[in-house]
């Protein structure tokens, strides 16, 4: 938070995140001449009073105002008459920025590009059309805890399918995709990155070795990884970030194969103050403003190269790593899907997760003693859905905006399907290992 907080000014930015107040309705002070640049948001205040301070001493003839609201609260707020007031919406919501583009919800970005480049690896950086651009990125791996690793004398692994090993069993912190935002996109990492029939084999394994499922709040899994219960634990970096460097016994590594959830900006059609908005956008993508995303409260990779050659040898360097492959996860070949995989994954792997890990450990003791169970892994392994089945657009459909009402009762229904039709099939593999004495 800011060093000398104003109280009142607090106190607005509260009803305003609450909305007590409409988005474009807090008055100037009336010492000030200062126009408003409304920033709609799901950064906390440790991000965004930062960003406050700074950008209100380089462009002294603005001030912002937050809006405070979770992406899923965000798109009704931006489909509101003239867009609620809001100047600009910065966010780590790619499908969100998408929906709204198409919508026509966004004036042209129109700032200077320049040293900021297009891509990292195969993920896009800036909306082909110029309606958004990437403001900083987070990169999906591995949280472990070394000491308990080297107590139990596993590796960090170098990438996903080495924790379909039996030596994992009860030793990882899964997040359900189901329940946890940025979730989905890591099940579809691994997914683009095997292909659809191994990838679910590698993640069935994955989630039968799971200890703990995590259904909301991100730091959990930190905490769980911290706290020993679990060794590992799968996340985003940036979730680990603040426990690293506030002395936590954590380390955070990015597999081979990694993707990241880009944060984006975009400014408003109906934007009241679109020049504010404009110098608003220009500072975040600025060097000055790529500096403070690696506050180590924040701790984040910025999206401009240049400001790595500033950091620490040991800050992760995305577009260093995208030169050996790493981010070779196209997040846009595949947005589509995210949702119906979020749904399959809970539905599947996650839900009544105890008789799914029972399973695999019966597996995993048939193989050790030298039984032949390779038909029931292979069950076991099978993707509830075909490839080609998930990439029908009727499928899709009810899966792109679950929060929506003509769309939840079809894809409640469907969810329901893969639920009875996965506890039918666990039945079938739990008699097949009784009778083979598995």
């Amino acid at each position: 938070m800011n060093d000398n907080p104003d109280f009142s000014a607090l106190r607005r930015r509260l009803l305003l995140a609450l909305g007590a107040l409409p988005a474009a309705g807090r008055a100037a002070p009336a010492a000030t001449s200062r126009q408003p640049v409304v920033v709609l948001t799901s950064y906390n205040d440790e991000v965004f009073s930062r960003f406050e301070a700074a950008f209100e001493k380089a462009w002294p003839q603005y001030r912002l105002q937050l809006v405070w609201r979770m992406p899923h609260d965000a798109l009704p707020t931006l489909r509101q008459p003239r867009q609620s007031g809001i100047d600009v919406y910065w966010s780590a919501s790619p499908r969100n920025f998408a929906s709204l583009a198409a919508e026509g919800a966004w004036q042209a970005l129109a700032i200077d590009r320049d040293g900021l480049p297009g891509h990292v690896g195969r993920a896009r950086l800036a909306d082909a059309e110029g309606y958004y651009a990437a403001t900083e990125m987070a990169g999906y791996g591995f949280i472990v805890n070394p000491a308990e690793l080297s107590r139990l004398g596993l590796a960090v692994p170098q990438d996903w399918s080495e924790l379909a090993a039996p030596a994992w069993s009860g030793r990882i912190a899964l997040p359900d995709p189901g329940r946890v935002g940025f979730a989905p996109v890591m099940v579809d990492i691994v997914l683009q990155a095997y292909g659809w029939e191994r990838g679910w084999a590698v993640w069935s394994a994955i989630a039968g070795n799971a200890g703990s499922v995590m259904e909301a709040g991100s730091t959990f899994v930190t905490d769980e990884v911290a706290s020993g219960r679990c060794p590992l634990g799968l996340s985003i970096d940036f979730f680990s970030a603040a426990a690293i460097a506030n002395g936590a016994p954590l380390r955070f590594a990015y597999p081979a194969h990694s993707g990241i959830n880009p944060a984006h900006i975009a400014i408003c059609r109906d934007a009241p103050n679109p020049d504010g908005a404009r110098a608003f956008a220009d500072f975040v993508l600025s060097a000055a403003g790529q500096r403070l995303i690696t506050h180590r409260d924040i701790r984040k990779l910025p999206v401009r190269p240049a400001v790595y050659r500033e950091l620490p040898a040991d800050y992760f360097d995305p577009f260093r790593a995208a030169e050996q492959g790493v981010f070779d996860y196209d997040g846009d070949a595949t947005r589509d899907r995210l949702g119906l995989v979020a749904a399959l994954f809970a539905q599947t792997l996650t839900r009544e997760h105890g008789e799914l890990a029972g399973l695999w450990r019966r597996v995993h003791r048939a193989e050790a003693a030298g039984r032949d169970v390779g038909a029931v892994r292979r069950q076991l392994e099978a993707p509830p859905l075909s490839a080609a089945e998930a990439a029908d657009p009727a499928l899709l459909a009810p899966f792109r905006d679950r929060r929506e009402a003509a769309t939840a009762p079809a894809a409640n229904a469907l969810e329901a399907q893969w639920q009875q039709a996965s506890r039918a099939r666990r039945g079938d593999i739990a008699r097949r290992l009784d009778r083979m004495g598995a």
